[in-house]
């Protein structure tokens, strides 16, 4: 009866080990680092052999698109940084020009970041410019318009 005991429990162990063994690659290869174009550039070799994201503002006319392959400049504080994008889907709408991205991929000892994912913001230009201090916008002219039709309906 203990053999069958001894048994069970190493089957038991080895199926807790490999699930342990499946859960610890699992996590490790889809795990990211998130670093600065700064802290990018200033690594040391090891940065070659990780995931990382990258975000910054997409350099004005760099974006050169074949398809699903794009190429484009990041920039952040004064920093470029290459990006090519060779990902399965084609880059979002709000990929453009002075938009802000997220790269995610590897960097390339040819100084080249290659993003397998591509995330975008809207471009700033498409916000309103708000100063500091300055007392806040009046609202849009179609809700101007609306109160006004609906003043002038109760009358």
């Amino acid at each position: 009866m203990s053999k069958k005991y001894v048994k069970f429990g190493l089957v038991i162990a080895i199926i807790v080990v490999s699930l342990g063994y499946l859960a610890y690659t699992g996590v490790r290869d889809t795990k990211s680092y998130y670093v600065t174009i700064k802290e990018l550039k200033s690594m040391d070799d090891s940065v070659y052999a990780k995931r990382l994201r990258v975000a910054g503002n997409v350099v004005p006319g760099s974006i050169k698109r074949q398809g699903s392959h794009v190429e484009f400049q990041l920039a952040e504080e004064g920093r470029t940084l290459p990006v090519v994008y060779t990902g399965t889907e084609v880059p979002p709408d709000t990929f453009k020009d002075d938009s802000q991205a997220l790269a995610e991929g590897t960097f390339g000892r040819d100084g080249v970041f290659h993003a397998k994912g591509l995330q975008a913001k809207c471009a700033s230009k498409y916000a309103p410019q708000q100063q500091p201090g300055a007392a806040p916008s009046a609202p849009a002219p179609a809700m101007q318009q609306s109160s006004l039709t609906s003043s002038s309906a109760t009358q």
